[in-house]
């Protein structure tokens, strides 16, 4: 595993939503290598960069067009190595994003695939044999799409209708148009993802954030054919470029670390739970004390043991497909929930403007993000600024309309503030970074979690003999609690609220509390 990992903290930018430099009303590559030192300052020291590649922006760049290009509206090929550099030049690293499961229909791989005479794209897609052949209920196809072309089939489609699948195989092969996972066309395909790959870590890329991960070779129901590709993917990326960071899209650890990816990320979708938590009718981080966590820690447990403390398990603060976190808890809650993700194992993830309490807005869809479109309005710098210092071009032309209210939240402000969240992240982010128990990869074992109860809390420990042990305990709940507890307290490391307390055997949680304990 790259040691950087070790001590990294990520931060997510949507690059067309972060800072634009030129005034088209856009964020742009230029405009993030200005904001280096604000996410440096907060404490991340690594960053994963949304698709920033030529695109016709049907579903936010992630309908690529060209995988080695720079789209014209965030800069150049060269202003993206620079960002590599001036990262690298701070300690920081940064991860693509990766989509190596479909394109675009305006990618030159399809319009090839799509002429009548046989080529070296004929492959590229997963095609039918005939127009009015379906692709069928196959497991890893989203759809399909017919008569756009001269040539003769119908293709399969992974998301919206303009990205077409490409070929990797079938695990299970029963019709005459499939490829199997070892033929030429589908091989074929892997090379040219492995070229992607290659083109961007030569020129300084530390790795990748794979989109939809788990969705490349088709009629797969167990995903033991794309376990087997991202191996083989992985053994190509040890072999050239070891310090290469993989981590993935799919929200199941146990496949995800046996296929190669040093972690997986909690999603809003799949087994984790991790809804339960933030995002739902009753978020066990609200101070109505209504929520339940036991469903997430008991799926924790099963892919700890499934992965035999392999990898890493990554929580986010958020992304740009989900409702932001405001949406469902104010930020005195987010301070507790954002202390609970800097304690966990494996790497944390912010998605920007999470830090300071951005709102989910209520905005007509922009590129495809419908209802996630609330998620990505453009950062809010400073309220003193036109359209929060985020772009001086004209409001009406912004990528998405900014929040209109009248306490909407600013870096400055925050900044400015040492009660703010964004003074709590910051404060949490390098408590995390400079106790060892509280690491990337120390052991976590929960201490009390029951059904639609409270508190919440673990024990974080060096897995060395003798190593440093900090036990946690939250309680976001309007009402103390008191749970058995062995274990002697060394000193309070961190409270936020009053400070919990550990004695006779007996921890007590004062309500809407956060606290981290030294154990003796």
């Amino acid at each position: 595993m790259s040691a950087w990992l070790d001590d990294a903290v990520f931060y997510e930018i949507y690059p067309q939503s972060f800072n634009d430099s030129n005034a088209d009303g856009i964020g742009d590559l230029p405009g993030v290598i200005e904001k280096l030192d604000y996410v440096l300052e907060l404490g991340c020291n690594a960053l994963w960069l949304n698709p920033c590649f030529v695109s016709p922006f049907g579903d936010a760049g992630y309908d690529v067009a060209d995988y080695c290009m720079v789209a014209p509206r965030y800069g150049t090929n060269a202003d993206l190595e620079r960002l590599f550099a001036e990262a690298h030049a701070r300690g920081m690293h940064v991860l693509l994003d990766l989509v190596p499961g479909h394109t675009s229909i305006e990618h030159p791989w399809f319009k090839e695939s799509c002429r009548a005479e046989p080529n070296e794209f004929s492959g590229r897609y997963v095609w039918t044999d005939d127009v009015w052949t379906p692709v069928g209920d196959v497991p890893g196809v989203n759809g399909v799409l017919r008569g756009i072309s001269e040539r003769n089939g119908a293709v399969a489609v992974n998301f919206f209708a303009f990205q077409p699948a490409l070929n990797y195989g079938f695990y299970h092969v029963t019709e005459p148009w499939q490829s199997a996972m070892d033929s030429p066309k589908a091989l074929a395909t892997r090379q040219a993802m492995k070229d992607v790959m290659a083109f961007w870590l030569e020129r300084g890329c530390d790795g990748f954030r794979v989109d939809m991960a788990g969705s490349l070779v088709k009629d797969d129901p167990e995903q033991e054919g794309t376990i087997a590709l991202w191996q083989d993917m992985r053994a190509f990326l040890d072999e050239r470029y070891p310090n290469a960071v993989l981590i993935s899209e799919w929200g199941e650890p146990d496949k995800t670390i046996r296929a190669g990816f040093h972690m997986d990320f909690l999603l809003q979708f799949g087994t984790s739970h991790y809804m339960d938590l933030f995002r739902c009718e009753h978020p066990w981080f609200a101070r109505e004390g209504a929520g339940d966590a036991s469903e997430f820690v008991a799926t924790y447990r099963r892919n700890m043991e499934l992965t035999d403390g392999r990898g890493l398990m990554c929580i986010p603060s958020g992304n740009h497909d989900m409702d932001r976190m405001r949406k469902f808890l104010d930020p005195e809650e987010m301070k507790l929930a954002f202390a609970f993700i800097m304690s966990m194992p494996g790497c944390p993830f912010v998605y920007a403007g999470d830090e300071i309490g951005m709102r989910h807005l209520d905005v007509t869809s922009v590129e495809g993000g419908y209802q996630r479109t609330g998620a990505r309005s453009p950062m809010q710098w400073d309220a003193a600024a036109p359209n929060f210092g985020f772009s001086d071009a004209p409001a009406e032309k912004l990528y998405v309309r900014q929040d209109g209210a009248e306490d909407a939240p600013s870096v400055a402000a925050e900044m400015a503030d040492e009660s703010s969240l964004w003074s709590e992240v910051r404060r949490l982010i390098a408590l995390r970074r400079s106790t060892p128990a509280l690491g990337v990869n120390a052991a976590v074992e929960f201490v009390y979690c029951e059904k639609n109860a409270y508190p919440l809390a673990y024990l974080r420990s060096v897995r060395e003999e003798g190593g440093q042990r900090v036990l946690v305990a939250l309680n976001p709940a309007q009402r103390p609690a008191e749970v058995a507890c062995d274990g002697r307290a060394a000193r309070t490391l961190y409270s936020l609220g009053e400070a919990a307390e550990l004695a006779s055997g007996t921890l007590r949680v004062p309500a809407c509390s956060a606290t981290f304990i030294e154990l003796a």
